[in-house]
């Protein structure tokens, strides 16, 4: 936009929205307007010039905070398209259900017991558990979210829904690694108990003020507490699951293409904007130098995960790889979700770019390993998370490279054990996996009874 433009058509906007939050704080002196028209007959409104900077920053910042909640918010629709595009057509609507449902399961427990779990306040055993109770709310004169400097920064609601968008994250990524052969019941269950239970307790050891804070660890938006938590999750479930039929032959890998290319990119793109949210909403206030940062620390990162994956993918296979292209994307976002305020902008592109690296080697490793992921969940999420948060300690001089490889195993030696535990216990009661017959049918008719596409045939010409 031209400059001269932007000028004459951005103050007036700014202040039409200064207005507007005017308009807004008049609102809580309600009361009083009411009093002075019973007497004077006549509203009274209260000046512009009588609201204070301190509330006018208050709205901002919580307008900020709910822009970004919508964000992570439409990072789910980014997964269940990205799953379902790199997956086969006759479990389309299977993987629908799960990342739709996934949705309901992380805002429910997470206000029934995770937000409490996650920030107890204050901890029964010191630094490492903690639960204010059941339930979310607060009393009204309780309601502002106060910084440092006592400036309101968000309400308590937009706290608890910005943060319970994270929650069902742990379980979506879980929900590709084991596509196309998990029971759903088994699966949705595992959700419950996982994300309401052990995403909220870990994740109080670092954002709770738990043991992990206290010695220093940094994750700012979640690398480790959010996605390596369901990549070692993915991890437990895809060695108990096994993999999909025909996916290895002998000593032979045999690939199983997904069935919308269109659907993946798409999926990649929302997960990028989303993204803006994940990470831009993390700083936790409206502040424009450290948002405008993170939004570029971000984006940059994950320009250079998708470089790198191009570069290595087409080095090896000769021919450039779409899906390995969106994985990379996805690479450098995880990698530089740990440090995206505290590493340089340069230093967001090297991270990004390694992420990107790692996610082509891990997913053919992990293939070599018979670990069968559809859509390199493993990789993306658990491998490049490990490298994100390592990657605080080796970037930013005010982080310790040890402190965050405690942090990095100790949530591993936690998530793995739990997940394995949760899945294997449903695996001798309920079962996890459909049977061969149902596989090769689909998921979509076998428990749902119904098509994505029903009415289309698609033939290989």
């Amino acid at each position: 936009m031209n400059r001269s433009i932007a000028k004459k058509v951005g103050l007036p906007l700014i202040m039409a929205m200064v207005a507007l939050a005017g308009t807004a704080m008049a609102v809580e002196g309600a009361a009083e307007i009411t009093a002075v028209a019973e007497v004077t007959g006549a509203i009274a409104v209260p000046a512009a010039a009588e609201i204070s900077g301190a509330a006018v920053a208050y709205i901002v910042n919580n307008t900020w905070m709910m822009v970004a909640t919508f964000l992570v918010f439409i990072m789910h629709l980014g997964f269940a398209t990205l799953e379902a595009g790199l997956c086969r057509s006759k479990n389309t609507v299977n993987i629908l259900f799960k990342n739709t449902a996934i949705v309901a399961i992380g805002l429910l427990t997470y206000a029934v017991i995770g937000f409490n779990l996650m920030y107890p306040g204050e901890f029964s055993i010191p630094g490492i558990f903690g639960f204010s109770g059941f339930g979310i709310g607060v009393d009204p004169e309780n309601m502002m979210v106060a910084g440092k400097d006592g400036v309101g920064i968000y309400t308590y609601w937009t706290d608890f829904i910005f943060q319970a968008m994270f929650a069902a994250t742990a379980a979506t990524i879980v929900s590709g690694a084991v596509a196309e052969r998990v029971k759903l019941h088994s699966f949705l269950i595992f959700s419950i108990i996982y994300v309401g239970l052990v995403y909220p307790w870990v994740g109080s050891w670092k954002w709770g003020k738990g043991w992990l804070d206290a010695m220093g660890f940094y994750d700012f938006a979640g690398s480790t507490l959010v996605h390596s938590v369901g990549g070692w999750a993915s991890l437990a479930a895809v060695m108990l699951l096994g993999p999909r039929l025909g996916k290895y032959v002998g000593n032979t890998i045999k690939p199983i293409m997904g069935h919308s290319m269109p659907l993946a990119t798409i999926g990649a793109f929302l997960l990028w904007l989303g993204w803006f949210g994940f990470n831009g909403g993390s700083v936790l206030s409206a502040d424009p130098a450290l948002v405008s940062f993170v939004f570029v620390t971000t984006c940059l990162a994950a320009a250079a995960g998708m470089f790198g994956a191009i570069s290595l993918s087409w080095m090896i296979q000769k021919k450039p790889d779409l899906s390995m292209t969106l994985n990379g994307v996805l690479a450098g976002l995880v990698g530089i979700t740990a440090g995206a305020d505290v590493v340089s902008v340069m230093s967001a592109v090297v991270i990004g770019f390694i992420a990107g690296l790692l996610v082509v080697v891990s997913v053919m490793i992990f293939d070599r390993l018979r670990l069968d992921d559809p859509v390199g969940a493993l990789s993306v999420h658990l491998v490049c998370g490990i490298w994100g948060t390592l990657a605080v300690g080796i970037f930013s001089a005010a982080h310790s490279f040890t402190t965050q490889l405690i942090g990095v195993a100790a949530y591993g030696a936690v998530c793995f054990p739990a997940a394995f535990v949760i899945f294997y216990l449903l695996k001798v009661t309920l079962g996890i996996r459909v049977d061969a017959e149902d596989e090769m049918k689909g998921l979509d008719i076998s428990e749902h009874g119904m098509e994505a596409y029903a009415g289309f045939e698609i033939k290989n010409v």
